[in-house]
């Protein structure tokens, strides 16, 4: 499908109240989605306890701290390749830089979510298959 069509595609979705629109053409399918945005939700966070510090409640409820690992798409956020199989990291993980930490499934697209850094997976920002936004934080590395 032609870039240009899926640009006057969006750009007709915000002159208009439509939130999702999919088009087939032959083979090929697009799926454009805009999401309101409402009250903003904190995300669940899985922290890592350190023995000599007193424990944390949760990140939620303070800013977050480390290198973050941000969402470069809209779609679903899953921690492992597949269901059952174990989760690419989790907290404590000692991670190079090229790891891959999760998927993000967008327009029926897996795409591979690396670690832009080396490092220790310090939080984990989402739950295994919720939906993500655009820039959204989803792992913390120191």
């Amino acid at each position: 499908m032609d870039i240009r069509k899926v640009k006057k595609l969006i750009e007709l979705m915000e002159e208009s109240d439509i939130s999702e629109i999919e088009i087939t053409e032959g083979e090929e399918a697009v799926r454009i989605a805009r999401y309101r945005h409402g009250p903003e939700v904190m995300p669940t966070v899985i922290t890592r306890q350190k023995t000599d510090q007193p424990s944390e409640t949760s990140l939620a409820s303070q800013s977050i701290q480390g290198h973050i690992i941000r969402a470069p798409m809209v779609g679903t956020f899953y921690r492992a390749p597949s269901p059952g199989s174990p989760a690419f990291v989790d907290v404590g993980a000692r991670v190079k830089e090229g790891d891959t930490l999760c998927i993000i499934e967008s327009m029926k697209m897996m795409n591979e979510i690396k670690a832009d850094k080396s490092g220790i997976i310090e939080a984990i920002l989402l739950d295994n298959q919720l939906t993500v936004e655009f820039d959204q934080p989803l792992f913390t590395i120191s």
